[in-house]
């Protein structure tokens, strides 16, 4: 299966919130016919509204080559149902809703549908994304491709070895963007006691959070010998870190139970 037989086939996305539409939105611009997709949304936006040939909450295809779930976990029994008909292995189902393990697609659509289940997270909105796939024993290696290709629209695209790793998964990079948020708050936060103005110190927070992830991205060394780069012995990072690296109370033990605790709860809503 490719592109070109995803463009005659067609596919279907259930459910086009802000997930669905940056990944349509990428779609669209990297050449895909808006006559080829059927978006079902109960709600859709101005934005969904306004592409000519789109098919919006139009029949299903007879056998779209691909089926996206998008929908929000919690509406996810009520809304499967209405695709169901397209499980038996003609379609692949790729899935990118938080929390509901491959199991819970199979009991709906049937064990020989191949399906994959993959875990973006927020900043795939403007395309830098991180998504992590994994496919159950029918999704063969060109179905993973597709899905790859599909996905690489939003950002990078890493395969698992096996479902269990998608609960760290979400507890590293599904809910790690809201932990830098609360850095960005952090660190504006201390610049306003230290005599900054609210405004320039939440600016030069995003900046800084911003410039290093781009750097650290970009960079042949490692994200420990870009830290070794920028301190000086004795000089004011060196001050900084000292608090921020302490093995008691510091940065280390608190984002090991971020994460701890975001994998626990990932696991218990995958129940």
């Amino acid at each position: 299966m490719d592109m070109a037989e995803l463009t005659e086939r067609g596919m279907v996305l259930l459910g086009c919130g802000k997930m669905g539409s940056a990944m349509l939105k990428g779609w669209l611009d990297g050449g895909l016919p808006a006559t080829s997709v059927t978006v079902r949304d109960p709600a859709p936006s101005a934005w969904l509204q306004g592409i000519e040939g789109l098919r919006l909450n139009a029949d299903l295809p007879e056998s779209p080559a691909l089926a996206l779930i998008a929908v929000k976990p919690q509406v996810m029994t009520s809304a499967l149902p209405d695709i169901a008909r397209l499980g038996g292995g003609n379609t692949l189902f790729v899935t990118v809703a938080a929390g509901t393990p491959i199991s819970v697609y199979e009991a709906i659509l049937g064990a020989q549908t191949p399906i994959v289940r993959a875990m973006p997270n927020t900043p795939a909105a403007i395309a830098q994304g991180i998504t992590a796939i994994i496919g159950n024993g029918a999704a063969s290696q060109a179905h993973l491709t597709l899905a790859e290709t599909l996905l690489k629209a939003v950002g990078q695209v890493v395969r698992l070895d096996s479902e269990d790793q998608m609960d760290a998964v979400t507890g590293v990079s599904g809910s790690g963007p809201a932990y830098v948020f609360h850095l960005i708050e952090c660190m504006a936060e201390a610049g306003v006691k230290e005599g900054l103005s609210a405004d320039l110190a939440m600016q030069l927070a995003i900046a800084t959070v911003a410039g290093a992830g781009a750097l650290a991205s970009t960079a042949e060394e490692s994200a420990a010998q870009l830290r070794i780069n920028v301190t000086s012995p004795n000089g004011t990072t060196a001050a900084g870190l000292a608090q921020l690296m302490d093995t008691a109370d510091g940065l280390p033990p608190l984002v090991q139970r971020t994460v701890s605790a975001a994998t626990a709860r990932s696991r218990e809503l995958g129940k």
